[in-house]
């Protein structure tokens, strides 16, 4: 709460007094009056003292304490009758508050009251009253624990003595005497209940100032006072709210007034005088601070207890009304929310009785029952029939008084969870659904909060920490939600809508969030039920697209009209798809109308304006609230079916107009196809205008883009399907859109290859099978640039297009790819089956096929190049062959037999007539003879595999064939041959004559064909292959690309004369591989004469050359499979020289592969590319260039395996047979050893290459996953599957042929990748390593986990392994690196891979511990390796378990003493110097997103311990063997990092972690027990960090507090009471009074740690010698043994046991605390060098006033009693009277400070804002220290700069901050209180040094 005019000043008010006399507090805590100079005094004096002596020694049972008190009451009886003065009456007072104490019995308490009744009687009244400080704190807390005998007597005394004393000084106590009193108002059934409460009202009567006035019999206007420090108590004082209610109800001034009419109020005498007394009741309880009683109603509202709020409840109702002027004009508008926050909350509790009163209160009083009462002010609840006459129904009460502030305090509730957990979060949806159960509340309330609340929910769903808090969240609101009327959830959508759209001055963004939050609601919530998909969504929809309308004709008629965004018209339109959607078909049906709007014309209709229309909707939402109960929707379901898609129509058409960008399009489409779906047939729709848009748009030269090509086909379809056209105005669009499609399916672009195939699909559905339209499109499009004649032309890119096509519609099948496929634009319209080109392709493909088999005719065309390459690389080339086949079987004349049925197969001769179609058979046999002259070898073996069925065709093939068994393709074609030659015999026509030859012989060519393979011809002479390289690299910078595959033909002609057969090479893998594949380039062919060739010949030296800049020349793009079957071709004849070109050609084949797959990427990313016209596509490029890559692989590594088996080396006999000898080797090498010394370079050069090769290939591999799946581009994600999936299985196929061959080498390579992707941001890179290697066949982890222990032999004891299994270590990995990839990798691994790679693995440990120290860096990594063997075997139950369980528990232990062995050294320096300060542990943290590099991981000892000890049971099994592990880690880790000079900065979070999990294993306490001890015991311990401490230490002090309880009274036993015998003087005596003061302090941090470590009440039983250790502490001196100098800790241990303990036990407290804080704090201006001044050191008063600042800051009950000794609890903290002078300790010394340092540095405005800001924050706080406190950052070793820096602003703004931070009524910060106190135990500098 800020301050305000009228509130006190910062700077403290002048004492008064105008010279510098000596201080005298008026706080009497600390002061003694000057004894008299009287012998009878003396004598008095001296038996008092004897008396109080005895309190010290002999007290131990409750009896002695009586036995005291009867001495001492008979020392005071001694006195003269003339003496009123009682002797040390500090001493007194504080021996009396002692022995009140709860835990004695009522005996000592009633002998303690007499005592303090002769006390009071000796001092009489002005005593008392100047004493008062000194006396009412003890007797203060007694009716909170006072038996009935001892109630009385109390009550007694304070009416006796406290009630005559003078006003002026029971003002400062009054908070604290109304505390005291409360709890004898608990039990209101209890015989002292009307005393106490009379006596409540006797002391608010005292403390009344002279003059007051009578307002009522029981109230005056002097108690204002009174009750602001009741509502105080009340508030602070939670478990003596019962009392205060109870008062309250009794002693409340009812503060309502009656409600009258207007025409009753002039009228009405009465009106005046109540209104008068109202208004003075009002300013009774609201003066000077009205928030105070709102706060009190706020935190009794707010109680645990369901009574007490039901109690506050009544009392607002009675006492409180929401009418009331103090709530409506009196208090602020903030508390008044406050107020009905706290209110509204009680719903939560979902309890009827919290409930209806509730509502009683926000619905005002019932109307009366009788006539108007004659009496005076009425009650609230009995409100007068004119009232009731004035007020038409409670609604209208609640809609002027409480609508506005409740509406309010729920906003607020909304925004103030913002931050908080779920269920914080969740509260204010619950209470709005709370609230809807009475409709006049939830009716007028829920329309403000709706939105804010969703907006909420969605604001939620972005900072929520994981899914399952946003769904407890939405749980909450969905239930909201769903109580809300539909009427209302759509007049908020269609508010929101209309924001967004309709012209305002809201930003872009704005707009666009109102739209997000429609379709947060929409995927959200359930807006399904029945009223919301019929009326409401259909009507929404309309307003959508009439302001989208309106919105475009303001466009064109004001120039200065600003257009509506592209993007917020997109999400628009989306908003109006969805709602379209959920809209089912009845909604626009006859059915449905009932008593509905009646219907209107067509025509009436169509004219009707946008405004007119919205007019109407609007009145529906805002006038009727959309309730159907009370009108009729605007429009009938046919009319608004009309609307709608006369809406869409009007939208499409202009979209086509304008043209759009395609997502506008597109959505306009879909929205006008779903129309189309659900809009009953008699709706009438302009499809003619329709019509014209479509054929406009598909008219223009302009390209379309694909989203608006789909939207006009999908909407194109849909017309016919709905019979809104027919199938000839469906046809005219065919060939536009045919046209159209064509350019989708270039070759260059496919981006959207499948979407398009299925879209013609889609029309070829509509338009039935039997409907050939799209094929006669396809075949004109075919046709369309040919150029016929001598020079005749037809492009290449008509051919590229129907290979597309041609592929994808094989592949098509509804089914299956569309359920997988992304969602298309229409994807979700209901729509019949559609056809699938898998089953139907002849439909379509039939005719355009034999126009791409003609271009075979004339190899001088570029579609002739096209049509070669494509029959290469064709999928389903058997469907190709059963269209001839079909095509055979229609013509009449191969069925033809003779008479004497001769086979066919015989040769006989036939006779043709000039009937036969002879051309067409011609045609036939020409198409399959160039198809079978072109095809690759490989389909031959298609051909003679794949079957035919005669009876599938009709007529059947068996008048073909002679036989009705099922025959191949192969035989099948060689039978149409022979029919084809069968027909010899001809009329003598010359004409028919020539085409029969013409048939004949290509029939011949056929059967050549189908029966033998071609042989070479002997032109090796003319030498013509350096002629016509050159001319091939010439034609690089020619136009036409496709010359070169012409010239590569001739080139391999002349080149394959020189071809020898190469000498007999041993099989390599990879050569096994592809023999089983079919691949399209065999390479080489051998002669079938079995000779053995002569020896070859060296290529041309420019081979190589043009070969390179083949491959990386852009223009050979287009023919790139005929490059890679020239150079598959060529390879063979580098036979002799094949290292030397093997680089060149991997790196150039290596880099094309890289800037191709780069601008594949860059197709499919989200920004559009632009094509480059003629080039090849990108994936068909890539394909190419892999084969090339692997064949020159493959050769390459064939050679080198050649070569090395040619060097063979006889192992010897004695060779060692360890792991590493006898390891089978068929993974990695041939079964020979082998001797690199010949080879090496050759085999360093194949190498080299092969990584190159992983390189690559992993790149393709890992295209897609991870974090690169978010860039694609989501509208061709069907296309982009596709070919990502090709690609990747091209690249692992290669990588499964690498790893084959050279397993060892590939992973190192690999490893490597693993390595560098460890230092990229992106975390997901590294993880794709370890999803490569499962899916590769040659990499199962029985041959990966072998080639690793070769990688890692390599590098740290090569000489220990086998020759042939060395690395090269040509990757640069350290050992740590492979050790760490091992690990990782071994992580991976399913838990049965165990079985294969057990042996291995434990034959590698065997032997690596056989001489462990060249493997001393990766020790803890292997030591890791191990652990996870062990857990996964703990899984499985192969082999014989417990003999493994054995060997691996063995082998762990040897490891970890080999670790401890052989780096001890440098294990302590690591943990030492890792410098775990501060400064690396934030660090740490912030680089914890990283992943740690594998050097840093193989040397963090204590991590991977730390990792390990828990899972040591499944390790190492037995007890025994964990004990023993965990032991050796005790000794070598623990106890060296907790014992080390340089601890406690060498121990880490780490290892606390470790010492952690050791704690945790059975057994083991006695090792980890003695490290913490250690730790805790050692003087060093208090200089760790305190972060280190609370997430470390703190549990672990606490584990091992619990398991042993003797913890605390050894501590406290090595403390020693204060003493002054011994040396008194020099320096032996400063020494050991350094060192006992040193030893102290430890102790006593010691003790408040371990509090701090344990539970709350963890060290109740510990309590009382805790105590007895304090109260001995703090009667040491500056001279004593240990000193005073340990005050700072003794106050440190108080600041523990109020945070951890609870104020119950903390009563015996109070009274030694409260005169230690008054002395400690009096100190501050004592003059320097004085007793207290030497007492207390500037420590000792800083923590003083930090114990000071947790007490006001948590307020302990029993400390609210004595809070006004110290700071001023009452509301003259705030505003001060002007004569008022503070009795507070704080107030004073502030004064003193004020006056002394006037000229101070310090201004008020600092101090100001630090109390404003600790005040007003989120949480409650302590002042000093805390965030925006008072910085307590100061050196301790001046006085004066503590004071001015400190001290003073602390003690200016204490009582100021305490009043604020209660009316705040914020939570308290355990946590930061906490936190605070470990900062002061953990900083050394406050320990003292040893001399």
């Amino acid at each position: 709460m800020a301050l305000e005019p009228g509130r006190r000043s910062i700077s403290p008010d002048s004492s008064g007094r105008e010279s510098p006399a000596p201080r005298q507090w008026r706080n009497q805590l600390g002061s003694e009056d000057a004894p008299p100079k009287d012998k009878y005094y003396r004598r008095y004096a001296s038996g008092v003292d004897r008396a109080l002596s005895l309190f010290d020694t002999t007290l131990q049972e409750w009896a002695d304490y009586i036995s005291f008190l009867n001495r001492l009451l008979k020392a005071l009886q001694a006195r003269q009758s003339s003496i009123t003065a009682i002797p040390a009456k500090a001493t007194v007072a504080k021996r009396l508050s002692q022995c009140l104490n709860p835990t004695l019995p009522s005996g000592v308490h009633q002998k303690t009251l007499e005592v303090y009744n002769y006390v009071f009687t000796v001092i009489g009244k002005d005593g008392l009253a100047k004493d008062l400080p000194l006396y009412l704190p003890g007797l203060a807390s007694v009716l909170s624990f006072a038996s009935l005998s001892v109630r009385s007597p109390f009550l007694d005394l304070l009416e006796r003595h406290f009630l005559p004393l003078n006003p002026r000084a029971l003002r400062p106590a009054v908070k604290s005497i109304v505390l005291a009193l409360l709890p004898g108002l608990e039990e209101e059934t209890s015989d002292d209940f009307e005393r106490t409460l009379k006596l409540m009202e006797r002391f608010k009567a005292a403390i009344r100032p002279p003059g007051s006035q009578n307002i009522t019999p029981a109230h005056t206007s002097g108690d204002s006072f009174f009750w602001q420090c009741f509502f105080l108590a009340s508030i602070t004082g939670h478990t003596r709210r019962t009392g205060a209610l109870a008062y309250l109800v009794r002693c409340l001034p009812e503060l309502g007034h009656q409600l009258q009419p207007d025409s009753h109020k002039a009228s009405d005498s009465r009106n005046g005088t109540e209104a008068e007394l109202s208004g003075k009741l009002s300013q009774l309880v609201t003066s000077p601070e009205p928030g105070l009683l709102v706060r009190c109603f706020a935190a009794g509202l707010a109680d645990d207890q369901i009574l007490i709020q039901r109690g506050y409840l009544d009392l607002l109702v009675t006492h409180l009304p929401l009418h009331s002027k103090v709530l409506q004009t009196r208090a602020k508008a903030g508390d008044l929310e406050l107020l009905l926050k706290a209110a509204v909350g009680v719903t939560t509790r979902r309890d009827m009785s919290l409930n209806r009163r509730l509502w009683t209160w926000l619905l005002g009083p019932e109307p009366a029952a009788s006539n108007e009462t004659e009496s005076g002010l009425e009650s609230p609840g009995s409100t007068s029939s004119h009232a009731h006459g004035f007020f038409s129904s409670r609604t209208s009460y609640f809609e002027e008084f409480g609508l506005q502030p409740l509406t309010r305090a729920l906003l607020s509730m909304i925004s103030s969870s913002a931050d908080s957990n779920p269920a914080e979060r969740a509260k204010p949806y619950r209470v709005c659904l709370s609230l809807m159960d009475r409709w006049e509340i939830g009716g007028l309330v829920v329309p403000e909060v709706f939105l804010p609340i969703v907006d909420s929910v969605r604001d939620f769903k972005e900072k929520a920490d994981n899914k399952t808090d946003f769904n407890e969240v939405l749980r909450s609101a969905s239930v909201f939600f769903d109580g809300v009327e539909s009427g209302l959830i759509y007049s908020e959508i269609l508010t929101l809508v209309a924001q967004a759209i309709s012209p305002s001055d809201l930003s872009v963004a704005d707009r666009s969030g109102k739209l997000n939050l429609v379709n947060f609601i929409l995927s959200h919530f359930k807006v399904r039920e029945e009223e919301m998909i019929t009326i409401h969504a259909p009507l929404t929809l309309l307003s959508i697209l009439c302001m989208m309308e309106e919105t475009k004709d303001k466009e064109r008629s004001t120039k200065s009209f600003t257009p509506l965004n592209a993007s917020l018209s997109a999400q628009a339109l989306e908003i109006a798809a969805s709602l379209l959607e959920l809209v089912p078909e009845r909604a626009f049906s006859a059915d449905l109308a009932g008593k509905r709007a009646l219907g209107v014309e067509t025509k009436i209709l169509a004219a009707t304006p946008n405004v007119e229309l919205l007019k109407k909707i609007r009145a529906f939402y805002v006038t009727d609230q959309g309730n159907l109960d009370v009108t009729s929707p605007p429009f009938a379901p046919h009319n608004l079916a009309e609307l709608l898609l006369q809406k869409a129509c009007g939208l499409n058409c202009e979209s086509l107009a304008q043209k759009e960008c395609g997502p506008d399009v597109a959505v306009k489409g879909r929205v006008l196809i779903l129309l189309l779906t659900k809009s009953p047939q008699k709706a009438f729709l302009d499809t003619k205008r329709l019509l014209a848009s479509l054929h406009e748009c598909l008219s223009s030269n302009t390209p379309l883009v694909f989203p608006t090509y789909s939207s006009i086909l999908s909407l194109s379809t849909h017309l016919y399907s709905a019979n809104r056209i027919l199938l000839v105005e469906l046809s005219e669009l065919v060939s536009p859109l045919v046209r159209h499609a064509w350019a989708f399916l270039s070759a260059s672009e496919p981006k959207y290859h499948v979407e398009t195939v299925r879209s013609l699909w889609l029309l070829q559905t509509a338009l039935t099978p039997t409907n050939r339209d799209v094929e006669a499109a396809i075949c004109s499009l075919i046709l369309e640039k040919d150029t016929a004649g001598t020079f005749a032309q037809r492009p290449a890119d008509a051919g590229r297009s129907f290979s597309v096509l041609w592929s994808h519609s094989l592949q098509d099948n509804p089914s299956g790819t569309d359920r997988r496929g992304p969602k298309t634009p229409n994807g979700d319209v209901k729509a019949p089956p559609r056809l699938g080109g898998m089953d139907n392709y002849e439909v379509m493909l039939t005719r355009p096929l034999f126009l791409m088999l003609d271009a075979l005719n004339d190899e001088r065309t570029q579609l002739f190049m096209t049509v070669k390459t494509w029959l290469g690389s064709l999928a389903g080339i058997d469907k190709l062959f059963s269209v001839f086949v079909s095509k055979f079987a229609e013509l009449p004349f191969l069925r033809r037999q003779k008479e004497q049925q001769v086979p066919a197969s015989s040769g006989g001769a036939l006779g043709f007539s000039g009937d036969d179609d002879l051309d067409l058979g011609l045609y036939y046999i020409r198409a399959l003879s160039n198809v079978l002259r072109w095809m690759p070898d490989s389909v031959w073996g298609v051909l003679a595999k794949k079957t035919i069925r005669s009876g599938a065709y009709f007529p059947p093939l068996s008048e073909i064939t002679g036989t009705d068994d099922d025959i191949n393709f192969q035989e099948f074609f060689l039978h149409v041959s022979l029919r084809c030659m069968a027909g010899d015999k001809a009329p003598i026509d010359e004409g028919f004559e020539v085409r029969v030859n013409q048939l004949y012989r290509s029939a011949l060519t056929v059967l050549h064909q189908v029966l033998i393979n071609p042989f070479a011809e002997p032109l090796s002479k003319l030498h013509l292959e350096n002629t016509l390289i050159d001319k091939l690299m010439q034609s690089f910078v020619g136009p036409d690309p496709y010359v070169q595959v012409l010239l590569l033909d001739v080139v391999f002609a002349c080149l394959k004369l020189r071809e020898l057969l190469p000498v007999e090479l041993p099989t390599s893998p990879t050569i096994e591989k592809r023999a089983t594949s079919l691949d399209p380039v065999k390479g080489f062919r051998l002669s079938f004469t079995g000779e053995k060739p002569p020896a070859m010949r060296q290529p041309p030296p420019t081979l190589l050359k043009c070969i390179l800049a083949g491959l990386s020349s852009p223009s050979s793009r287009p023919v790139l499979d005929s490059w890679v079957s020239f150079l598959g071709e060529c390879l063979p004849l580098y036979s002799d020289s094949v290292f030397r070109v093997l680089i060149p050609l991997v790196e150039t084949l290596c880099a094309e592969i890289g800037s191709t797959f780069s601008s594949l990427q860059r197709l499919f990313r989200m920004s559009e590319q632009t094509p480059v016209p003629g080039a090849a596509g990108p994936e068909n490029t890539l394909i190419s260039l892999l084969n090339g890559l692997e064949q020159v692989l493959a050769n390459g590594h064939d050679r080198l395996l050649a070569e090395e088996a040619r060097a063979q080396v006889v192992k010897s006999p004695d060779q060692p047979q360890g792991f590493f000898g006898n390891m089978v080797s068929g993974v990695f090498s041939t079964d020979a050893p082998q001797s690199r010394s010949a080879t090496a370079n050759d085999r360093l050069t194949v190498l080299l290459a092969f990584q190159d090769a992983v390189r690559i290939c992993f790149t393709i591999w890992s295209w897609g996953q991870g974090s690169d799946s978010a860039h694609q581009d989501t509208t061709s994600g069907a296309s982009f599957n596709y070919t990502s999936l090709r690609m990747r299985n091209r690249a692992r196929r290669l990588l499964e042929h690498l790893f084959a061959a050279e397993t060892l080498e590939c992973l190192e390579t690999v490893i490597g990748i693993w390595r560098g992707s460890l230092d990229d941001a992106d975390l997901s890179k590294h993880v794709e390593v370890f999803n490569l290697l499962p899916a590769l066949d040659g990499s199962r982890p029985k041959h990966t986990i072998p080639a690793l222990f070769n990688a890692i032999y390599s590098r740290t004891n090569p000489s220990a392994l086998d020759p042939s299994r060395r690395s090269t270590l040509t990757i640069e990995l350290q050992d740590t690196d492979v050790v760490i990839f091992l690990v990782d990798y071994a992580r991976s691994l399913e838990d049965d891979a165990m079985d294969e790679i057990w042996q291995d693995c434990m034959a590698f440990l065997k032997d690596l511990l056989g001489n462990p120290f060249p493997h001393r860096q990766t020790l803890p990594s292997l030591l890791e390796f191990a652990a996870i063997l062990g857990e996964k075997v703990d899984n499985t139950n192969f082999g014989e378990q417990r003999k493994m369980r054995r060997e691996l528990a063995d082998l762990f232990l040897r490891l970890l003493t080999a670790i401890f062995t052989t780096r001890p050294t440098s294990f302590t320096e690591t943990t030492g110097s890792s410098s775990f300060s501060e400064k690396r542990i934030s660090e740490t943290s912030r680089q914890s997103s990283v992943v740690k590099p594998p050097g840093d991981r193989a040397d963090d000892v204590v991590g991977i311990l730390a990792t390990i000890v828990p899972n040591l049971p499944k390790i190492l099994v037995e007890n025994d063997r964990i004990l023993t592990a965990a032991t050796a880690i005790s000794a070598n880790v623990i106890g060296p990092t907790l014992r080390s000079k340089g601890f406690p900065d060498t121990v880490s979070k780490n290892t606390l972690v470790l010492l952690q999990e050791l704690s945790k294993l059975p057994n083991n306490q006695k090792s980890w027990k003695k490290d913490v001890a250690d730790a805790f015991n050692d003087a060093r311990f208090f200089g760790s960090t305190v972060s280190l401490v609370q997430g470390g230490w703190l549990a672990l002090l606490k584990q091992w507090t619990i398991t042993d309880k003797e913890r605390m009274p050894e501590t406290l036993a090595r403390i020693t009471p204060p003493t002054t015998a011994g040396i008194v003087f020099g320096v032996g005596a400063t020494s050991a009074r350094l060192e006992a003061d040193r030893k102290t302090q430890l102790n006593l941090r010691r003790i408040a740690t371990l509090i701090l470590a344990c539970g709350s009440d963890a060290f109740v039983i510990d309590l009382p010698p805790i105590l007895d250790k304090l109260t001995e502490l703090l009667g040491a001196s500056s001279t004593s043994s240990p000193s005073s100098t340990t005050r700072a800790e003794v106050y440190m241990v108080v600041r523990a046991l109020v945070l951890k303990t609870s104020a119950v036990h903390l009563a015996g407290l109070w009274p030694i605390i409260n005169a230690e804080l008054h002395a400690a704090i009096s100190s501050v201006v004592a003059p320097d060098h004085s007793a207290p001044s030497d007492t207390y050191n500037n420590s000792s008063v800083m923590q003083a006033c930090k114990l000071l600042d947790l007490l006001v800051c948590v307020a302990p009950d029993d400390f609210q009693l004595h809070e006004w000794l110290f700071v001023t609890d009452t509301i003259d903290a705030v505003y001060r009277p002007s004569t008022y002078q503070p009795v507070a300790l704080v107030d004073e010394v502030s004064e003193e400070l004020g006056a002394a340092m006037a000229t101070g540095s310090v201004s008020g405005l600092q101090t100001e804002s630090a109390a404003h800001m600790a005040a007003t924050g989120s949480h409650k706080r302590p002042l000093l220290g805390g965030p925006g406190g008072i910085s307590d950052e100061v050196t301790m070793d001046r006085k004066d700069e503590l004071i001015a820096k400190v001290l003073r602003p602390f003690f200016g703004q204490l009582s100021i901050y305490a009043f604020e931070s209660t009316y705040a009524m914020a939570p308290l910060d355990w946590d930061g209180c906490v936190q605070g106190l470990l900062k002061d135990l953990f900083d050394e500098r406050s320990i003292v040094k040893a001399l």
